[in-house]
């Protein structure tokens, strides 16, 4: 007998976001290398929206999310680790729709 597959969802205000892998180290502008093991103890991470709740106004499915680590909860769904959180503790949204973005490009 197979399992029942269940749909998530996302209640009220909750955002679930996929963390962006980075290579590690890092390059600082004037060209010096930081390493992987070097960690910054307020450095804010981007992550990719899956899910969002049906009071979240600003963030959509597919935007690219500005969030600090320490502010959200773990869930594994299949093998893969996703954050939750608040819309609220989001910090920026990088999409492809500019209304009042800041002139910064990624």
């Amino acid at each position: 007998m197979s399992e029942a597959k269940f749909e998530v969802q996302m209640l009220h205000d909750r955002v679930m976001i996929k963390v962006e892998k980075d290579s590690g180290e890092r390059r600082s502008s004037g060209g010096i290398v930081i390493p992987a093991t070097v960690e910054q103890a307020n450095r804010l991470q981007w992550g990719e929206v899956c899910g969002v709740g049906h009071h979240a106004r600003t963030v959509k499915v597919g935007d690219r999310v500005l969030f600090h680590p320490d502010d959200q909860f773990v869930v594994e769904i299949q093998g893969e680790d996703y954050l939750v959180m608040r819309e609220r503790d989001l910090h920026a949204i990088a999409s492809e729709r500019p209304e009042h973005g800041t002139g910064l490009y990624l």
